[in-house]
C-alpha cells in the first residue's frame, strides 16, 4: 500500500488523496445500487478491502445477545475455509469492537492483549481494523479488514472505512425495507391464494388446502399441520414437501416443542435448530418429529376459540432464519386462515340445514300421502276380498302383504329421511348399509335390509359397533358357504332391545361345520345380556336373530 510504505512529496498526497475520494465514492455507488441483503452485505466487504488496499475483509451481523450470527468473509479460498472449521462467534478482538462500539486499529495482532490468536491453517495476519456499521440507533454489525505484510492500517484508512460504514448502514436498511416488502408481497399473495381455494373445498379439507398452497408459496421445503391427540400429544394429520410419507400419521410427545408453545401463546414463534438464533420470539424448543429441519416457525391455528392444529414451515439446515416480519405476517395469515375455516363451517353447516330441511319434506310427503293412499289401497283390497271366490281372494290378499311391506319401507325411508346428518358421525343404518355395501358384492343379489324403531337416537356407538360386527359375519358366512340367492336383513328397536336379523335361502349349515363365526356372535349377545338364535328356514336357509338391550344395563362390565 502506497500510504503505508513512507512519506509522500505534497503533489503526491494530493493525487492519492483524490484517488481515495473517488473510490470511496465508487464504493458507496457499489454498495447503494443493490436491494438484496446477501449481495449488499458481501459488496460492503468487498468494497472496504478496496478502499485500503486489505487482502482479508469479514462483515460479522450481531445477534440481540451480543454474539456474531452471521460471518460474511472474503479473501479466503473455500479449502482453507473448510480446513480452519467453524466460523468466529465473537471472542477476542472481534468482540470487542461488539461491546465497545467503536473502531479499533491494531497494528499488530500478536501483541494487543484482547487477541485470543488464530485456529490452525489461518493465513497469517499482521495489522487489524475493526469498525461498527450501525442501522439507524443500533448496530448491526462490525467490519473487519486485515492485512499481511503490507503494514498497518492509517488514520486516514480508519476515516475512509467508518465513511464507508455509514453509507453501508444505510444500503443495509434499504434492503432490509426491500426485504420485508418482498416478504409481505409473498404472505399476500399467500393469502389470498390459501383463502380462494379455501371457499371451494369442504370443512374437512381446509388443513390439506392450507399445507398444499402454502407449501407452493413460501420458500420452505416442509409444511406440516400436527392437531392435538389426547391431551399430551399432536398427531402429524398433513404434510408437504420432504419425508412426507414417513411424517403423515405420526404421534409425537407435545411438552417442551415449538408447535405446543405456539398453541398455548396464540402466537407465531420460531427456532433455528442446531444453536443458531431466530426472531423476536425465537425459542430452543426440539422439533425432534422433523429431523434434519433448520429454521422453522410454528403457527397455531384457530376456529374462533377452538383449537384446530398448528401449522409449522420448515427450512433446510444452514437457510436463513425466519424474521421477525415472517413471524408477524405468518401470525396474521392464522388470523385470515381461521376466519375462512369458519366461513366454511358456516357454509357447511348451512348446506347441511338445507339438506335436513329437505329430508324433512320428503319424509312428511311420504307419510302424508304416499303411506295413506298406499294404506287406504290396502283397506279397500281387503273389503273386495271377501266378494270374489278363494283364489282370486289368495291373489288378492299376497298383494295386501306386498303393500304392507311396502309401507314398511317406506316408514324406514322416512325414518332415516328424519335422523338427517349428526356432523361427522355416521348413524347406525348408515354403517350397517355400508356394511351391506361392502360384503356382498359376492352375493346373487344385494340384501334386502329394513329397519324399524328409533334406531339411530336409541342404539349406542359400542353397540352400533356390535351390530356392524355381527352383520359383517353373517354376511361373510353367507357369501362363503350358502350359496344363496336371496338375503333380507332387518334391524329393528323396539321395548328397549334391537334386534339384527339375517335370513338367507342358501344350502343351510352342514352337520360337523365348524362354527367360530357363529360362535363369536353368540359370545357377543351373551356380553351385551342378548341373545343369537339360529334357526333353520324351510325347505332352505338359515335365520340368524342376534338380540340386544340397548339400555345401560346390558353394556358390559356395568351391573
Amino acid at each position: 500500500m502506497p500510504e503505508r510504505s513512507g512519506p509522500l512529496d505534497e503533489a503526491a498526497e494530493a493525487a492519492l488523496a483524490q484517488r481515495r475520494l473517488r473510490d470511496l465514492l465508487d464504493a458507496n455507488a457499489s454498495i447503494i445500487e443493490r436491494l438484496d441483503l446477501e449481495v449488499v452485505l458481501r459488496r460492503i466487504v468487498e468494497a472496504a478491502m478496496r478502499l485500503v488496499d486489505a487482502p482479508y475483509g469479514a462483515l460479522g451481523v450481531i445477534d440481540r445477545e451480543g454474539g456474531i450470527e452471521r460471518f460474511i468473509h472474503v479473501g479466503m479460498d473455500a479449502a482453507t475455509v473448510t480446513r480452519i472449521g467453524p466460523p468466529p462467534v465473537g471472542h477476542g478482538l472481534l468482540g470487542a469492537v461488539i461491546t465497545e462500539h467503536t473502531p479499533i486499529r491494531v497494528p499488530h495482532l500478536a501483541m494487543d492483549p484482547r487477541s485470543t490468536g488464530f485456529p490452525a491453517h489461518h493465513p497469517p495476519m499482521e495489522a487489524f481494523l475493526g469498525v461498527p456499521v450501525r442501522v439507524g440507533d443500533h448496530v448491526y454489525g462490525n467490519l473487519y479488514l486485515t492485512s499481511g505484510e503490507e503494514g498497518p492500517f492509517s488514520e486516514e484508512d480508519e476515516r475512509l472505512v467508518i465513511a464507508l460504514a455509514a453509507t453501508a448502514g444505510i444500503a443495509i436498511e434499504n434492503a432490509h425495507l426491500y426485504d420485508i416488502a418482498k416478504t409481505r408481497e409473498i404472505w399476500s399473495d399467500t393469502t389470498a391464494d390459501v383463502m380462494a381455494a379455501m371457499l371451494e373445498v369442504a370443512d374437512e379439507s381446509v388443513l390439506e388446502v392450507i399445507t398444499e398452497h402454502v407449501g407452493a408459496l413460501i420458500d420452505v421445503d416442509l409444511v406440516v399441520v400436527a392437531v392435538p391427540h389426547g391431551d399430551d400429544d399432536f398427531l402429524v394429520t398433513t404434510v408437504h414437501g420432504r419425508d412426507a410419507s414417513s411424517l403423515r400419521g405420526r404421534v409425537f410427545p407435545a411438552a417442551g416443542t415449538l408447535a405446543a408453545r405456539a398453541l398455548a401463546t396464540q402466537r407465531a414463534a420460531s427456532v433455528v435448530v442446531g444453536g443458531a438464533r431466530g426472531g423476536a420470539d425465537a425459542d430452543q424448543a426440539p422439533v425432534d418429529w422433523q429431523p434434519g429441519s433448520g429454521p422453522t416457525v410454528a403457527i397455531p391455528l384457530y376456529s374462533g376459540a377452538e383449537p384446530l392444529g398448528v401449522l409449522t414451515l420448515s427450512r433446510r439446515l444452514g437457510a436463513a432464519a425466519f424474521t421477525d416480519a415472517d413471524l408477524e405476517l405468518a401470525f396474521a395469515f392464522a388470523g385470515q386462515a381461521g376466519v375462512a375455516i369458519e366461513v366454511v363451517r358456516a357454509r357447511e353447516d348451512r348446506r347441511r340445514l338445507e339438506t335436513n330441511r329437505d329430508r324433512a319434506r320428503i319424509a312428511r310427503d311420504l307419510h302424508d300421502h304416499v303411506i295413506q293412499r298406499l294404506f287406504g289401497a290396502g283397506l279397500s283390497l281387503q273389503a273386495v276380498s271377501g266378494a270374489v271366490d278363494a283364489e282370486a281372494s289368495a291373489v288378492i290378499e299376497t298383494q295386501v302383504d306386498a303393500i304392507d311391506a311396502a309401507i314398511k319401507d317406506i316408514r324406514t325411508v322416512v325414518f332415516a329421511l328424519g335422523a338427517g346428518e349428526r356432523g361427522n358421525q355416521k348413524r347406525t343404518r348408515d354403517r350397517l348399509l355400508d356394511t351391506v355395501a361392502e360384503v356382498s358384492a359376492g352375493l346373487a343379489s344385494t340384501p334386502r335390509i329394513t329397519f324399524s324403531g328409533p334406531l339411530d337416537s336409541l342404539v349406542p356407538a359400542s353397540l352400533a359397533d356390535e351390530l356392524v360386527a355381527v352383520l359383517r359375519e353373517c354376511l361373510t358366512n353367507t357369501v362363503k358357504h350358502a350359496q344363496a340367492h336371496h338375503v333380507e336383513v332387518a334391524a329393528e328397536v323396539a321395548d328397549g332391545v334391537v334386534a339384527l336379523t339375517v335370513i338367507d335361502d342358501g344350502r343351510g349349515i352342514p352337520e360337523g361345520a365348524r362354527s367360530s363365526g357363529l360362535a363369536n356372535i353368540a359370545e357377543r349377545a351373551q356380553l351385551r345380556g342378548g341373545l343369537c338364535i339360529i334357526t333353520a328356514e324351510s325347505p332352505s336357509g338359515t335365520r340368524v336373530m342376534w338380540t340386544a338391550p340397548v339400555t345401560a344395563a346390558g353394556q358390559p362390565g356395568e351391573p
